[in-house]
């Protein structure tokens, strides 16, 4: 018990770790989070909520915040006016390790969600 939680110590602090502009990894995450909080609804929420379902409890706060500080990145880079399900879903595929696209892609279609425009991505 104690190497995991020393492993996983051990990487929030290399994240924390300043990068040639000054800011850490955490810095920029929460950058892009409080900078488009605003465009996000209920619903988005609520689907950002069931896509980090399945990760345990423990993890599920930290996993949402990397995937959401994605999801603010490209909404920033693309001058985005509103939140929009296809950077939700761009953004998980892009925050998340492979593994993980499989509940995606199981989510979405429960959902009805096409998935053919990510197929670049998830492959």
């Amino acid at each position: 018990m104690f190497a995991i939680g020393g492993y996983f110590m051990f990487r929030k602090f290399l994240k924390r770790l300043p990068k040639e502009d000054g800011k850490s990894i955490l810095d920029w995450q929460e950058h892009y989070i409080n900078e488009t909080i605003h465009l996000w609804n209920e619903d988005q929420k609520k689907l950002l909520n069931e896509l980090v379902a399945p990760v345990p409890e423990l993890f599920r706060d930290v996993a949402k915040e990397k995937i959401a500080g994605k999801i603010g990145e490209l909404a920033i880079a693309e001058k985005a006016s509103s939140m929009t399900e296809d950077l939700i879903i761009r953004g998980y595929i892009i925050a998340t390790p492979k593994r993980d696209h499989k509940w995606l892609i199981k989510t979405l279609k429960k959902k009805n969600i096409d998935i053919k425009p990510y197929q670049s991505l998830l492959a």
